[in-house]
């Protein structure tokens, strides 16, 4: 079936007075709640707030992607003088890729890891269309070369999982521009993404917004991206638009206090205040190496990656050195080989006169509790069976100290990390993201560990819950005289919280140093690119956790 005709106008896409209700069990009777829109062509409207605040929701709305326990029950949402919500389902499926076309924010989970990447952006021709074999395959390997992926021929043969998170995410622009739609709408398209991958993927869709006159609807929560790309912004909170407008007002001149609180959450391209950091070195890791292989027959044509080279840096007590790169620079495996989750070929990692590369399993069972980890993802990294409070208590059940202490010391930590005590008999499920990653906090610190590990702890979470996370990092430092190694890829989150940074590149440090002079005067041309990367860069934030107004009101609570 063809897509319906659809009358030019302008605006592309107007929402009015839309309504999405919610299952009678939530916080909350609407998801939306009589939200109203518009989308010109020629323009990037920007929809920006926190998880659960209805930027997606909105984007599933338009569409019709909802599932039977979030029914539309109010409004309208036309696309160029057509009401969607009037369409059959049959003209609805005709609409999607051919008018309306949609950027996901994890291609992982949205590309077919079965078929091709040629094979996936070719069905949409062949679904909406009557194209040949030959002009499909032309017409494939010309998008492409379009969304700028090296070796056309090579990456429309190759499966998703053969390429990697940026070409993923190119792909799935060049499915979504192949009929060029009148409607783009992408959403947190570059949340996963690293920073100069993400900067690239930014540039790319304003380019081809430009030149082929999209109208685009960019989901996001994080106000650096939005001084990056938008033309107008309209900011989101409990299902309803708090405020709209041309994107320098709203970036510079926020009148909504929920506005204001998430732009003081973003990070500056300026580091912290130097501290006074004076400990006696701590962690010192000398001469690290690991490689991967894998691959080959018998032997042969295997592959070989040297995940890090050669690696060294000291940790001084109290201090918290941050360790900078892209995603494949080394800085996870050089994380899981300092607590032993992998095994080195070669070098040393001493904690105080301890070299803990040299203990046996026993012996670094006994130590391992002066080293905890914090993972990336907090969703996947508590199980979803046990209780929190029996995820906390297990490592010092474990090691044999009585119940009845660990369980009062585990409301300890609770209330430590900012949580209600009396949360400990919840499951995972039952939190958001941020009070997940709390959790995992409060799991590190049960055996009262020397060192903290927080590998991309924060990567994962909406800036204003990030910026929450960060302080309670520092503050958790400050008072237990934490010693912390920080990775993560984002330069603006690593000047805020670290004393020194070291950046790595290909598993090899390229540029060490104090956050002050990393930030103020970076030497090595891969550090000055990262610098040069970061969204938004250009913009300054008015409104700052540090300087907020006297006269604003209290700080609206983000999501924890």
């Amino acid at each position: 079936m063809t897509a319906p005709t659809l009358p030019l106008a302008s605006p592309r896409l107007i929402i009015d007075d839309l309504r999405v209700a919610l299952p009678k069990s939530a916080d909350r009777p609407f998801a939306l709640n009589g939200i109203s829109l518009t989308v010109g062509a020629d323009e990037i409207v920007c929809l920006v707030g926190e998880s659960g605040s209805g930027k997606s929701m909105t984007a599933g709305a338009i569409m019709r992607l909802l599932g039977p326990s979030t029914p539309i029950t109010g409004g309208r949402i036309l696309l160029e003088g057509v009401d969607l919500l009037g369409l059959s389902e049959a003209a609805m499926r005709a609409v999607r890729g051919a008018r309306v076309g949609m950027i996901f924010q994890e291609p992982m989970t949205a590309l077919n890891p079965l078929h091709t990447i040629g094979d996936q952006i070719a069905e949409t021709f062949r679904t909406h269309g009557t194209l040949g074999r030959a002009e499909i395959e032309r017409r494939v390997l010309d998008l492409l070369a379009e969304v700028l992926i090296p070796d056309p021929v090579a990456a429309a043969k190759a499966y998703p999982h053969e390429l990697s998170g940026g070409q993923r995410q190119r792909a799935m622009i060049a499915m979504a521009l192949a009929l060029e739609p009148a409607l783009l709408i992408a959403d947190e398209p570059t949340t996963a993404l690293d920073v100069t991958t993400q900067a690239q993927i930014l540039a790319l869709i304003r380019d081809l917004q430009r030149r082929k006159g999209t109208g685009v609807l960019f989901v996001t929560h994080d106000f650096g991206v939005v001084a990056e790309i938008a033309d107008r912004v309209a900011v989101m909170r409990g299902g309803e638009v708090v405020e709209e407008g041309a994107a320098a007002q709203v970036l510079n001149h926020p009148l909504h206090p929920y506005t204001r609180a998430l732009i003081a959450a973003v990070p500056p391209l300026v580091p912290a205040p130097p501290r006074p950091v004076t400990g006696p070195p701590l962690l010192r890791v000398e001469g690290l190496s690991k490689t991967y292989r894998s691959g080959g027959f018998f032997g042969r044509g295997g592959r070989v990656t040297h995940a890090v080279k050669d690696v060294s840096f000291t940790l001084r007590r109290g201090a918290t050195l941050g360790i900078v790169g892209e995603s494949g620079s080394g800085k996870s495996t050089l994380a899981r080989c300092v607590v032993r989750l992998l095994t080195s070929e070669s070098g040393s990692i001493h904690l105080d006169d301890i070299d803990l590369s040299a203990l046996t399993d026993n012996d670094w069972h006994r130590e391992s509790r002066r080293i905890q980890m914090v993972f990336q993802d907090p969703y996947g990294s508590l199980n979803p069976r046990r209780r929190v409070g029996e995820l906390v208590a297990q490592g010092p059940i474990v090691r044999g100290a009585p119940r009845r202490e660990v369980e009062a010391r585990v409301r300890e930590l609770f209330a430590l990390v900012g949580l209600d005590p009396k949360a400990v008999d919840r499951f995972p499920h039952e939190f958001s993201g941020g009070q997940r990653q709390r959790i995992g906090l409060a799991r590190a610190l049960a055996l009262d560990p020397d060192v903290l590990v927080a590998d991309e702890a924060v990567s994962a979470l909406d800036v204003s819950v990030q910026a929450q996370v960060l302080a309670l990092l520092a503050d958790l430092r400050e008072r237990l005289n934490l010693s912390v190694l920080f990775i993560t890829h984002d330069l603006r989150v690593a000047g805020q919280i670290a004393d020194d940074i070291l950046v790595m590149k290909d598993g090899a440090v390229v540029e060490a140093g104090p956050t002050a002079r990393v930030f103020a005067d970076p030497h090595h041309p891969y550090t000055k690119t990262l610098m040069a990367a970061v969204p938004g860069r250009a913009w300054m934030p008015p409104v700052t956790a540090a300087d907020r107004r006297a006269d604003d009101p209290a700080p609206v609570p983000l999501g924890l």
